[in-house]
């Protein structure tokens, strides 16, 4: 198929390591660091595996977006309360999906936007900090 095809591949799966990376982080800041970074070398070398440095900086792209991105969603839904178990797994259960999309032409790079859109997304639907029962005391 071409380059086209294996630097998508590349760089699906590495918006697929990245979001499990940040799925097993948690949502601390210091352990999404580390996650992309980790994810982000894991990215790389599939990169070489896959064919050489193209695929390699395609999927360390892909990790370090895949991974901020889902940090986004992964300290939201902490914040609001969701637990650590049951958000790996269903954060590692969506990485494999995004994972498996990679090997269709040209969905690695559909991913590789969406992702990052998704968490825009929800990023300015969070609600700010509210008052809380503060606000009922007046």
């Amino acid at each position: 198929m071409g380059d086209w095809y294996t630097i998508g591949l590349a760089l699906g799966l590495g918006v697929g390591i990245g979001i499990l990376a940040a799925g097993l982080a948690g949502g601390r800041r210091s352990a999404v660091v580390i996650a992309t970074v980790l994810a982000a070398a894991v990215g790389v070398a599939i990169g070489f595996l896959i064919e050489d440095w193209t695929e390699a900086l395609g999927a360390a792209i892909g990790a370090v977006v895949g991974a901020l991105a889902a940090a986004q969603v992964v300290s939201g839904a902490l914040r609001r309360g969701g637990t650590r178990g049951g958000l790996a797994v269903l954060v590692g259960v969506a990485a494999v999906v995004v994972a498996a999309l990679a090997f269709v032409p040209a969905v690695g790079y559909v991913t590789a936007v969406a992702v990052p859109a998704l968490a825009v997304r929800l990023r300015r639907r969070a609600p700010e900090r509210y008052a809380g029962l503060r606000s009922l005391a007046k």
